[in-house]
Parts: structure tokens; C-alpha cells; sequence
């Protein structure tokens, strides 16, 4: 590392839980902003956006339970050019050793003309006095003019010069709206570099949106141009169409490293086991084809490539699967495989569990292996997320039993054991409905006794054939207008369907008696 010029260092910034989780349905609570932050840390990014701290007392929250705790990265926190943001992002991030002040404000004339409704003076001025007030707060800070792809340029360099002479370390370029293109984007790093006095002393950092599918290309083109910071999420989850991938712009730069000419410091192999845990906590799927972490990203079916793939790994791939803590080739258990086996490949696919959290999944794998002749790896992950991923159990399934088909009308019976109350007691009870499901729920809902609403209830095979694991995905909203996610995976649909209810009442309930 002491051969390569800091110069040539690009900052990766992540904002999977500022602008990722702002995503329509993405919303993650403060315990899983935890997860997801420390997957962050391990993965070695330089910067953790950990939330919008005057958005909610929950964000605040989250914010400064991420700056308590983590260590390592840069922890950032946004705020508008209003004092009232950038105080409360001040005191949210007090706590980090490491903590930076990321502010802004619109400077197109379509925002400034129709959202703010200032003039350019007035904009300017409110861009130089935020970043006066949030360098009392920290040294380092951030700014960035909104929307400036599409802000006249002249003024960009105006606001530029100014906030850096105020004190930004930091200038963000954000294509806020995803409208630029590459050779337009290179232009406009290369106008700041030469246009604007005393530039060398903030760093440049640009960030892209993808409603053009341009985002990663942007980000790209913005470093080559002198850009050495990038921000970007995991997954390239975001507002509307999504972010620039962090994923993508990382093996970019790892596998083109003779156009590009930078370094960073992420510890690519924790890239897929991060790519999973996201995937799995907001309920976003990744898309099979997606670049890097998509099921098909290093899959060949098609027979010259196969051939050339057994060859000569290189004919068709250009990175190596395992340098994202991927396999090559997928392993698949059985009943019969030890658990030596199964935990050996629970590593390889990049999770790392505590003995308890082991012996969960272990003990569900058996359970999954009884019923199906062989487990995949989507099983694995399927079966961790369900196990593992999950709050402390308020009410556990005992025992279920449904009757339907044909003319007869669907009838659930089910048992649940109250954990929290130390009883042990099993409450039992019988229901009706118009499906199978429904009357699960019904059943459910009679015992449990938490009001709530059902908002989403969602199914799809984690692998082929009759005996798939099925994964449902419910979503509910507590009267607090709060929205939990559960999870259930199980070679019965109605089973996975009633334990992802439960999870999902379990999340409610705990979160609610945390923050009563």
C-alpha cells in the first residue's frame, strides 16, 4: 500500500442506509441498520451515511446507536442548509470518533424556481452558513449542491468555491435525477478542477442515480476525470430506479485497474455475504443477471462456453467468484452430510455465524434435508436468513394442523407457546377462512392478540422442483404506522406462510416494548 499514491485513492462512501433505504418498501429498523453496518465495517467502506438524523426519532435513533458502536469507517449523517438538520445530525453523531456532517441544498433553477422558491443569492448565502454551523460541530464535512448536472455551470462554480472556502473537506456532485451521461459528467469534473480556486482542497465526490442505467458508468467516468470520492449502496438499492452499486464499482475498478488507475480499500471478499444480508432484510430481490452478485453472474450454461470455462477459466470469466467470497461450483448437501460439511459451507458462502446461530441453522438444515433429497446453496441462505436474522421469539409455533380441499371449507389449528412469559403454557386455537392461509392467520391473530394490519403477503420458490423450498415474505404495520418484515421458509408453503407471520408479529411486539 505505501507504493500507491493516496492520490489515486478513491473514498467509497456508502449510503445503503441513507439514500438505499429510502427506497419505496426498503424501510430497515434500528436493530437491522445495526446488522447492516456492521456487515459495512467489515467490508472495510470508508464512510457509513447512517441516516437522516431530523427525518424521525427512529433515524436519529439508528444514527447514533451506528456512531456509539461502530468502528472504523467515517460515520456521516445528512441535514438540509437548516440549522434545525444540522444540529440534530451534530448531536445524533456526537458519540463517533469518526464523524462527519453531510449537508445540502438544490441549486438547479428548476428546485431553486419550484421547490425553494429563493433566489441564487439566497441559496448561496444558505449553502456557506450551513457549512459554517456544522463545522462546529465536526472538522469534517460535506456538501453538495442538489441536482447539479442540471445547475447552470458557472453557478455550480460559484457554490463550489464558496462552500470549500467556508470550510467544506468535501464537495459531493450528485446526479440527483440520473440525467447526465458519461462524457457530460467528465466534462463537468474536469470545468471544477480547473475552473474553481483552491479545489485541491476538498475532495471531489460524485454521486449517481440510475434512472438511465447509467450510474455505475457515471461514477466510473467521474473518477477518471479526477473524482476520488464515489458514493454508492449495496446491491444499488435507492430512491427510484437505484444508486450506483458499490459492488460494481469496486470489481470495476479491481478488474480494469489498467484503465483506471486507483485503488480502494474494500475487502472484496465480504462483498457477497453483504449483497445477501441486504437482500434479505429489505425483501429486495437480486435480480439473477445482476453484474457481481446475481445468481447467474458466474454461471455458464451454454456449451462453447463450458468448454471454455473447463479449458481456461479466463476465456469467459474476468474476476474470480471467490474474490467476492463467492464458490466457483455449487455444493449440494444432503440428510447425509455431517455437520462439518454444512458448516464448512455456510463459510464459503461468506456468513459468519456464533456457535448458537450454528447450531440453529444446523438443526433446520437437518430438518429441511428430511424432507428434500438435496439442499443448494439458495437453501443455505434461505434457511440462515429465516433462523438467524430474526428478534428474540415472543410467541413460538408448537404445532399446526389444516384441513382443506375440494368443498371443504379451510380450517386451521394451531398451537403457540407464549416464550417471553416464561410459562411454557401452549395456547391453542381453531379458525376458519377462506384459504388455507387465512385461516392460519385467523388462528394466529386469535391468540396472539396484537393489533396490526397485513399489509403484503408474498411467495416465491427458492429453488426448482416439487420438493422447493417455498419463502414467504409477509409485511405488517403496527397501529404506530410502523412496518415489520417476516420471513418463513419451508418445504410446506402454509408452514413457511405461518412462520413468516410470526416472525413478523415477534419484530412488532419487541420493538415496541423497546421503545415503551
Amino acid at each position: 500500500m505505501s507504493e500507491r499514491a493516496d492520490v489515486d485513492r478513491v473514498i467509497i462512501f456508502d449510503t445503503t442506509l441513507r439514500d438505499g433505504e429510502q427506497s419505496p418498501g426498503a424501510s430497515l429498523n434500528i436493530e437491522e441498520k445495526e446488522q447492516v453496518a456492521k456487515k459495512l465495517a467489515r467490508l472495510n467502506v470508508d464512510v457509513i451515511e447512517a441516516g437522516f438524523p431530523i427525518s424521525s426519532q427512529e433515524d436519529f435513533d439508528s444514527v447514533k446507536l451506528i456512531a456509539e458502536t461502530i468502528e472504523g469507517p467515517i460515520i456521516a449523517g445528512l441535514a438540509r442548509a437548516v440549522p434545525k438538520d444540522i444540529e440534530r445530525a451534530g448531536e445524533s453523531l456526537k458519540s463517533a470518533p469518526r464523524r462527519r456532517i453531510h449537508t445540502f441544498i438544490a441549486t438547479s433553477e428548476i428546485h431553486m424556481k419550484y421547490k425553494l422558491k429563493r433566489s441564487r443569492e439566497q441559496v448561496l448565502q444558505s449553502a456557506v452558513d450551513a457549512v459554517k454551523l456544522a463545522k462546529t460541530f465536526t472538522d469534517d464535512v460535506e456538501f453538495s449542491p442538489e441536482d447539479a448536472t442540471r445547475t447552470e455551470p458557472d453557478f455550480l462554480c460559484e457554490v463550489v468555491e464558496a462552500v470549500i472556502a467556508a470550510g467544506a473537506t468535501t464537495v459531493n456532485i450528485p446526479d440527483t435525477v440520473g440525467y447526465t451521461m458519461p462524457s457530460e459528467f467528465t466534462r463537468t469534473i474536469r470545468m471544477l478542477k480547473e475552473k474553481v480556486p483552491k479545489i485541491e482542497q476538498a475532495t471531489i465526490s460524485v454521486h449517481c442515480h440510475n434512472d438511465l442505467g447509467l450510474a455505475v458508468a457515471n461514477s466510473l467516468a467521474a473518477i477518471q476525470a479526477g473524482a476520488r470520492q464515489v458514493e454508492c449502496t449495496i446491491n444499488g438499492i435507492g430512491e427510484r430506479a437505484g444508486n450506483a452499486a458499490l459492488e460494481e464499482i469496486v470489481m470495476a475498478i479491481n478488474t480494469r485497474k489498467d484503465l483506471m488507475g486507483v485503488w480502494h480499500d474494500i475487502q472484496t471478499r465480504h462483498i457477497y455475504e453483504t449483497s445477501r444480508l441486504v437482500s434479505n432484510l429489505t425483501d429486495f430481490a437480486v435480480q439473477p443477471n445482476k453484474a457481481i452478485v446475481g445468481r447467474n453472474a458466474f454461471a455458464h450454461e451454454a456449451g462453447i462456453h463450458q468448454h471454455g470455462i473447463i479449458q481456461e477459466k479466463s476465456t469467459y470469466e474476468i474476476m474470480n467468484a471467490e474474490d467476492i467470497g463467492r464458490t466457483a461450483g455449487e455444493l449440494v448437501l444432503g440428510r447425509h452430510s455431517g455437520h462439518h460439511a454444512f458448516e464448512k459451507r455456510v463459510r464459503e458462502l461468506g456468513y459468519t455465524l456464533s456457535a448458537e446461530d450454528m447450531q440453529k441453522a444446523l438443526e433446520r438444515f437437518k430438518a429441511v434435508a428430511n424432507k428434500k433429497k438435496e439442499i443448494s446453496d439458495r437453501d443455505i441462505e434461505s434457511i440462515i436468513a429465516d433462523e438467524v436474522y430474526v428478534v428474540p421469539e415472543t410467541y413460538h409455533l408448537d404445532y399446526m394442523h389444516v384441513v382443506a380441499g375440494g368443498t371443504t371449507t379451510p380450517t386451521a389449528t394451531i398451537g403457540i407457546r407464549r416464550v417471553q412469559n416464561g410459562s411454557g403454557d401452549t395456547l391453542k386455537q381453531a379458525h376458519l377462512g377462506v384459504g388455507s392461509v387465512d385461516a392460519v392467520y385467523r388462528a394466529i391473530d386469535s391468540i396472539c392478540q396484537v393489533p396490526h394490519t397485513l399489509l403484503d403477503y408474498n411467495v416465491k420458490s427458492v429453488t426448482g422442483g416439487t420438493d422447493a423450498l417455498g419463502e414467504v415474505t409477509v409485511r405488517i404495520q403496527s397501529d404506530q404506522d410502523k412496518v415489520f418484515i417476516g420471513r418463513g421458509a419451508s418445504t410446506d408453503i402454509i408452514e413457511a406462510s405461518a412462520k413468516a407471520y410470526i416472525q413478523a408479529i415477534n419484530k412488532l411486539v419487541y420493538h415496541t416494548s423497546a421503545g415503551s
